[in-house]
């Protein structure tokens, strides 16, 4: 190998150089800031918005008022393209909500569909595991007791702990309500405290009115922690109501986690039969509404009075 000359080398190492700095000041052309000195204020951010500042505005606030994924009627949903007769499955999922023409992306699912599952599978879980507001029980003036499951744990893994109450319940069942009335309404968490902090605000009201609407006599409300259906037949036999009625949180599904039932019973006592339980279901936004409900329970609730009749008994 031939020996560089002094004067070559050092033409090499100042064209080296010379390109070093042509790439500097145009990385400094595309990203002026990079160029500020530690702790002075760059020139940039003392310019004002560029002209296209309204634009970027637009995008934000599309982005702010898009729906979200949560708010839509599964119903109303109909994602698959290019349909053969799209009208003719629209209406058939009118009378059926359920996930069906959501459409594909190849072999899987689309990704809003998918995340509109997710999110309604959390919401699932979080109506289970979650409890009551407490400041919906004050608002409604109603005292708390507990069935003798401990915990939440307890109650998802013992059904059975979930229909008895433990003892300060009974006790303070006895102390508070009116005994011998002729309906006694309770409310219980069941397996959606969701269902009961989104309906029973309007439920118990419009049950309530109805019921004083028709002359007839209703006992002291209260509510049941970690309750089941079954727990009604125990407090029927506390209180000697003619009829009980218990406004429970139903297991949520994928449609909605905010329903609840209305199971109502004729002279109850542990170990009546389950048909002979009356049930008003679907009572959510979606449902049956709220308001509407608790007026259809009070007239279900008369009928059963004046039949002495209920669950599979009672023809309604």
């Amino acid at each position: 190998m031939e020996n560089v000359s002094e004067a070559l080398l050092k033409e090499l190492i100042e064209s080296v150089l010379e390109g070093r700095n042509i790439l500097h000041k145009k990385s400094a052309e595309i990203n002026p800031v990079s160029l500020e000195k530690k702790g002075e204020p760059s020139d940039v951010q003392n310019m004002e918005m560029p002209a296209d500042g309204e634009n970027r505005q637009e995008i934000d606030c599309k982005k702010d008022d898009a729906p979200a994924i949560t708010d839509y009627d599964v119903r109303e949903q109909y994602l698959v393209e290019n349909p053969v007769n799209r009208e003719a499955f629209a209406d058939l999922k009118k009378n059926a909500p359920c996930r069906l023409g959501i459409g594909k992306a190849g072999a899987r699912c689309k990704t809003r569909p998918m995340l509109q599952f997710q999110a309604a599978h959390s919401a699932a879980q979080d109506a289970v595991f979650s409890d009551v507001d407490l400041k919906v029980l004050e608002e409604l003036g109603l005292f708390q007791v507990q069935t003798q499951c401990r915990n939440k744990d307890v109650f998802l893994t013992r059904p059975d702990l979930g229909r008895r109450l433990n003892e300060e319940g009974l006790r303070l069942i006895k102390e508070r309500c009116r005994q011998n009335p002729q309906v006694q309404i309770y409310v219980s968490d069941g397996l959606s405290s969701a269902a009961v902090n989104a309906n029973v605000r309007e439920v118990l009201p419009s049950m309530e009115q109805g019921l004083q609407g028709y002359g007839i006599e209703t006992g002291t409300p209260f509510f049941v922690r970690y309750g089941r259906v079954g727990a009604m037949d125990q407090i029927a036999e506390i209180t000697g109501a003619r009829v009980t009625c218990v406004l429970i949180g139903e297991r949520p599904g994928l449609l909605t986690a905010e329903s609840m039932s209305a199971y109502i019973v004729y002279n109850g006592y542990v170990g009546i039969p389950e048909s002979r339980r009356t049930v008003v279901s679907n009572i959510h936004s979606r449902g049956t509404v709220p308001a509407e409900a608790g007026a259809h329970i009070a007239e279900v609730i008369k009928k059963i009075l004046e039949t002495e009749k209920s669950g599979t008994q009672l023809a309604l």
